[in-house]
């Protein structure tokens, strides 16, 4: 079975993460994830993987054993089982050899070149596409094929040396990085991992947000219109005075790149009370640590002048991976390595979000992130040139292989 038809095999499954479920604390949060998990789970005893674990909670983890007697570091590489819940539809999935020009899609979507320009890089190749009624799913199910077919490489060369290799499959990923903030990674035992997730051939992430979340809620006082004179205090009026207080070019829709930012992200409620949920996102360190102190200073100051309205929670939500780089860039070298031997030119990116090697570098594991080579994630224009898949899958393969220079001392 080769790299196009698992991934084909996989988008069969509708793995659509469900956010009620999700939040209500069921995971997987939809029963497709646990089916494909089952799948996964026979194509690695097939090739020969051990310590095959399936969680009821569908978390799936495997180990291909070395075969060396080198002392060397265990790698991992990760995938998510599930799909965004931007569309339910089942995937219907084709594969196009790509002239140029627009793509119609079957259902009647067109694919459109004027929209997505980066597709002239791909003229000459087969890409995948949905018929335009689903998402394509290579968010994330081209992380699955790739890393399962670096594996079948190794089942059909068993005299290439590598060391011990480790794989992750957690379920949804879409909503809060749940999978990888319930994966133990104590009793994994990697040394360090990649995940595979996002964005075009090339891409590599070994920096994303320091993120946290901010409540605040505004009590008011209920009186009626008729006599609601000195007597009404409107907390909807109280949160608009209160995020007034924030500079309004630190927003997402301002900023790019390294640039942080306040989100406020739903405002709800109603004369009497009202809550204002806010995202924090830098980063820095200390660019995260400041942003959380001064909305602390904002709600102290709102409240001397409100005669304490506001009550405020933080918590935070993920780290930057690059903090758990710093005490080695193997990972990264390796990676850096890997791209070169495969003529892949590296597009260094910091990623303006979340994903599941955030939660597992701050749990101990340091895991930057590989491109799958798919674009338009959560759009019915989700595509996936063939040969990025390839290469997302090559990379995985050298990086093992070039993992047996580095023999602990």
């Amino acid at each position: 079975m080769n790299v196009v038809e698992r991934f084909l095999g996989y988008t069969k499954i509708n793995t659509t993460t469900n956010q009620a479920n999700g939040a209500a604390g069921i995971m997987p949060s939809s029963e497709g994830q646990y089916e494909l998990a089952c799948l996964v789970k026979k194509e690695l005893e097939a090739l020969g993987c051990t310590d095959i674990l399936l969680s009821d909670t569908a978390i799936l983890t495997a180990t291909l054993p070395s075969n060396t007697e080198k002392k060397l570091p265990t790698v991992a590489f990760f995938g998510h089982l599930d799909t965004s819940s931007e569309r339910t539809e089942d995937t219907h999935a084709v594969v196009v050899h790509y002239k140029g020009g627009d793509i119609p899609l079957a259902t009647g979507p067109v694919l459109s070149l004027a929209e997505y320009p980066e597709l002239t890089n791909y003229i000459g190749q087969d890409i995948i596409v949905s018929d335009g009624q689903s998402l394509l799913g290579a968010d994330d199910k081209a992380a699955i094929a790739a890393i399962l077919n670096a594996l079948q490489f190794f089942k059909d060369n068993p005299d290439v040396e590598r060391g011990t290799v480790k794989v992750g499959f957690v379920p949804d990923e879409e909503q809060g990085l749940l999978g990888a903030n319930a994966f133990d990674v104590d009793g994994f035992g990697a040394d360090f991992a990649y995940t595979l997730d996002c964005c075009g051939i090339g891409e590599f992430v070994c920096e994303n947000w320091n993120a946290g979340n901010a409540v605040v809620t505004f009590t008011g006082q209920s009186a009626h219109p008729m006599n609601s004179k000195g007597n009404l205090i409107n907390s909807l009026l109280l949160a608009n005075s209160f995020m007034s207080r924030f500079p309004e070019k630190e927003t997402p829709e301002h900023t790019e790149g390294r640039e942080g930012y306040y989100w406020m992200k739903k405002l709800a409620g109603n004369s009497a009370k009202t809550v204002l949920n806010m995202d924090i996102r830098d980063f820095t360190e200390s660019g995260y640590v400041y942003r959380k102190a001064f909305i602390v200073e904002q709600v102290r100051m709102f409240n001397e002048e409100n005669d304490n309205r506001a009550t405020l929670e933080l918590s935070d939500r993920y780290s930057n991976v690059h903090n758990f780089l710093k005490g080695s860039m193997l990972p990264v070298d390796l990676a850096m390595e890997a791209y070169k031997e495969n003529d892949i030119e590296p597009k260094v990116i910091p990623m303006r979000g979340g994903y599941d090697g955030a939660v597992l570098s701050e749990k101990g594991l340091p895991c930057p992130n590989i491109f799958t080579g798919a674009h338009n994630f959560h759009s019915i224009f989700e595509y996936l040139p063939v040969p990025s898949l390839i290469a997302a899958s090559n990379v995985v393969k050298t990086i093992i292989i070039n993992l047996t220079k580095h023999e602990e001392v």
